[in-house]
């Protein structure tokens, strides 16, 4: 079946349902998302979103937090954009609905967190990214223009390779024509057409055991960007959040925000002992990458399998008013954190690299975009800021919609658009085959690619994941499509985007960090 319209948007999270809303005047809005539409990674952000209100702090000074954390790697072009637009962007989250805490004096509860030189963090309770989701939700369900279908994964985007032509990474002037989706209620591959595509897929933390993203992050929107031979970068710049509440059997991870740390809790080892001051003069309010990487050498010294984050001098009446989220989901593990310290663990959390754009968040696939967390913009740079990554996406979804609105005008549909090929292709009833291989790519990810890497454990990696490609590529081949394998094909190429990448950067940098290539001292 062929479906129409101006712009499809595959995604949910605050990139997609921003971007819907600012298109939606001009045309039919199409929203793809693999889950129901609340099942994102904004959903489960709790932190906030940073952005310049009052004084002392001003531009210069986010600015400039923002390429230190980056480790100088950053776009400054992109990075002045994103904090000048920053309160615009807020003011507008604001109109839509959404709720931030204020003080007894009427103005906006600013927090502060790691690498921040002020407080700047916009926050609803430790739930803002529900607050988001949920404000952008109300107003998307409400709009005439737009058409919201949940459960339908999107397998691949159209390009000029599914009218016969050979398209290579050389081929100027890729188009996007669309996408293939899998429809939940036939089974089937519908064909989607449209004037623009705008991929808002988040990350892809689950090629990693541990992570704090939902079950929805598989890579997909940079997977099916780089087999459509879209420029994909800095992939082996992946974010481990150092504090997700340590609980073997729960997945995703819940994350214990740095707000708390940004609170005044403190980490310890496991024998209750403090260490941040080995590591950085900054101690627990340290950038992230230094915060995980003196996790994962404490544990890795010491042989614990977690360490403690000690928020009990912050007194219950406060944690309540400010953590109540983080109370309750570790009040129901049996830990009570105005009385006990809090098992702590690093987790995969945030990809900063992605599929490349410029500052309207185009590719260089023509009338394709990508915004959020599956995009590189080069604000994140090394290693993202903390709070950055919800502005991010506002920004440069707004800019995406403005470029989108008017390039619509001149663009045609393509009515050439074959439908889907399933010919010679049976259904999979080995399920087996799909979840050890996803297990065995964890394991791979987890002890080869994690926080610290070496060029042999990355070569080692990679041969590894070599067979599970071809045997998962030999699979797909014969298989009627299923989110299953699709989301396993795709999570196999973020892991070989990763490494790759990772072999290719011959230093240590932000996220990067290398035995093979000792970093330079910083923050001492």
């Amino acid at each position: 079946m062929k479906q129409y319209c101006d712009f499809l948007i595959i995604g949910s999270g605050i990139a997609g349902l921003t971007y819907a809303l600012k298109v939606a005047p001009y045309g039919k809005v199409v929203i793809l998302t693999k889950s129901v539409l609340d099942e994102t990674a904004t959903h489960y952000a709790q932190g906030g979103i940073a952005g310049v209100m009052y004084g002392p702090d001003n531009y210069e000074k986010h600015i400039n937090d923002t390429i230190v954390a980056g480790a100088g790697l950053n776009n400054e072009k992109i990075v002045r954009i994103t904090i000048e637009e920053s309160t615009e962007r807020i003011v507008e989250l604001i109109n839509f609905g959404t709720q931030f805490d204020k003080n007894t004096d009427g103005e906006y509860d600013l927090a502060r967190e790691g690498g921040h030189s002020e407080k700047r963090i916009f926050h609803y309770k430790d739930r803002t990214g529900a607050e988001i989701q949920r404000a952008l939700t109300k107003q998307i369900r409400e709009h005439p223009n737009i058409t919201v279908l949940e459960n339908y994964f999107t397998i691949e985007i159209i390009t000029e390779h599914h009218l016969g032509k050979n398209v290579t990474k050389k081929s100027e002037n890729i188009t996007c024509f669309g996408a293939y989706v899998l429809n939940p209620e036939t089974g089937k591959v519908d064909t989607f057409i449209s004037k623009t595509t705008l991929i808002a897929t988040g990350g892809s933390g689950n090629v990693y055991g541990v992570t704090t993203n939902p079950e929805v992050a598989t890579g997909d929107g940079a997977a099916m960007v780089y087999r459509a031979k879209g420029v994909v970068e800095n992939m082996e710049f992946v974010q481990f959040h150092p504090t997700a509440f340590y609980y073997p059997t729960e997945k995703p991870a819940f994350l214990i925000t740095e707000a708390l740390r940004g609170a005044g809790s403190i980490l310890k080892t496991y024998d209750g002992n403090e260490f941040m001051q080995k590591y950085d003069n900054r101690l627990s309010l340290a950038p992230r990458d230094i915060v995980a990487r003196a996790i994962d050498s404490e544990m890795k010294i010491s042989g614990a399998d977690h360490l403690y984050l000690d928020a009990r001098h912050i007194g219950k009446k406060k944690l309540l008013e400010h953590f109540p989220t983080i109370f309750a989901h570790c009040l129901s593990k049996g830990i009570d954190i105005s009385r006990d310290m809090i098992p702590v663990v690093p987790a995969a959390h945030y990809q900063c690299g992605g599929i490349k754009v410029d500052e309207y968040g185009r590719n260089n696939i023509k009338n394709l975009y990508a915004t959020g967390e599956v995009s590189c913009t080069g604000l994140h740079g090394a290693n993202r800021l903390a709070s950055n990554s919800l502005l991010e996406a506002a920004v440069f979804s707004h800019r995406a919609a403005l470029d989108s609105i008017e390039a619509v005008k001149n663009i045609d549909i393509n009515n050439d658009i074959p439908v889907w090929d399933a010919e010679g292709t049976v259904l999979n009833e080995e399920m087996v085959l799909i979840t050890q291989t996803r297990k065995e790519l964890n394991s791979i990810m987890g002890s080869y690619v994690g926080i610290v890497r070496s060029n042999l454990r990355l070569k080692r990696a990679l041969d590894r994941l070599k067979i599970l490609y071809e045997e998962t590529e030999e699979l797909y081949k014969k298989s009627v499509v299923t989110k299953e394998i699709c989301e396993l094909r795709n999570m196999i190429s973020v892991g070989y985007l990763i490494i790759k990448m990772a072999l290719e950067r011959k230093e240590s940098r932000g996220l990067h960090y290398s035995l093979d290539y000792p970093p330079k001292e910083s923050g001492k």
